[in-house]
């Protein structure tokens, strides 16, 4: 059955006795009927526009991430509550934490949404609607901030109605900007060798070495334990990367030797990137050696982690693998994702004869 279940108010009575053969429930103290494709239309063409209806129990569940690392919103919990400072509700940081988003989510979302609600610390949040978030949204369009952070914004304030509260599409109709369309940054062969060469030592030179020669994302090398390294089929694993995937992606031959001496000298026990005391390596560090060695290097444009990345899918493609091969290598979900490569590929635009030529 479908149960109707709402506030008491006269028109919603009126027109729940339109529908097809409505029945009341005692026991569930809720209005009922036959539950069908048919029906459902039939309750959403009735109320469009009058009510909000959750749907949730009648769609196809996401399913909730499993490899995940461990979310840890307690510490957004036991917070000093500052005056005057609205925090984010329990039930938002309950939802996040049930739903096993990624830790760096949990903070993004909990951050704008926080400032979003302090923004409004004098009115009730379920008296707010599109027109208090579009003004919201338009201040810091005067703010000059990117799309990307308006968008991460308008994502936060959707899953509190949306998600939390259980209101689906509640703000369907809130602009969001126009997405922008960047080409990757990418360096030269023998400028990657160049950064490689100017590291401080054997696990920075590792670092450098996988990052370009695997094409690994920043939180994946972080993510990768002694046993990911597979030398005998000369691949490395890399699991539950972006999107919850898991992948292998290439092991260079030069990158294992070295490997091979880092491991002898700085003995990791779990991760094949320690901090202190055998402790995840630091997301920042790995940022510095980059940028670090790119600067001795001199090298001009500024150089992280994912320009490394860039960088190995364009030469890949440069040296002719196929579009659908980088694509598995990279782990994207779409090849529409991996062609924005052929936009900085030399081969795309050496078959082309410059008229000035």
């Amino acid at each position: 059955m479908i149960g109707i279940k709402f506030s008491p108010d006269k028109l919603i009575q009126n027109l729940i006795k339109g529908l097809p053969d409505p029945k009341w429930s005692k026991q569930y103290n809720m209005a009922y009927i036959p539950n069908n494709k048919t029906n459902l239309g039939i309750i959403f063409t009735t109320f469009k526009g009058i009510v909000w209806i959750n749907y949730n129990r009648f769609l196809t569940n996401k399913p909730i991430n499993t490899n995940n690392e461990t979310v840890d919103v307690q510490w957004f919990r036991n917070r000093t509550n500052v005056p005057e400072y609205r925090l984010c509700p329990e039930e938002y940081l309950l939802k996040l934490e049930l739903k096993k988003y990624a830790n760096s989510t949990v903070k993004t979302y909990v951050t704008y949404f926080e400032m979003f609600i302090n923004h409004y610390k004098e009115r009730k949040l379920e008296t707010l609607d599109e027109s208090d978030i579009r003004a919201y949204l338009q201040i810091l369009i005067r703010k000059n901030v990117s799309n990307s952070y308006l968008n991460q914004v308008i994502n936060s304030i959707k899953f509190y109605y949306e998600t939390v509260l259980g209101m689906p599409n509640r703000f369907y109709e809130i602009e969001r900007p126009r997405k922008e369309h960047k080409l990757p940054k990418v360096i030269s062969k023998e400028e990657v060798i160049a950064i490689i060469e100017h590291t401080n030592n054997i696990k920075h030179r590792c670092i450098v070495q996988l990052l370009y020669g695997s094409g690994l994302r920043r939180s994946e090398l972080l993510n990768l334990k002694i046993n990911d390294i597979d030398s005998k089929r000369m691949l490395i694993r890399v699991k539950g990367a972006k999107g919850n995937k898991d992948r292998l992606t290439l092991l260079s031959k030069n990158a294992l030797k070295e490997l091979r001496m880092y491991f002898k000298e700085w003995k990791p026990q779990e991760y094949l990137f320690e901090g202190r005391k055998a402790s995840k390596y630091s997301a920042v560090s790995v940022l510095n050696i980059v940028k670090n060695a790119a600067i001795k290097a001199k090298i001009t444009q500024n150089v992280t982690p994912h320009v490394l990345r860039h960088s190995f899918a364009t030469h890949l493609l440069e040296s002719g693998v196929d579009l659908r091969q980088i694509q598995v290598l990279l782990g994207h979900g779409s090849s529409k994702t991996t062609e924005i490569y052929t936009h900085v590929a030399t081969n795309t635009f050496k078959e082309i004869k410059n008229p000035l030529d």
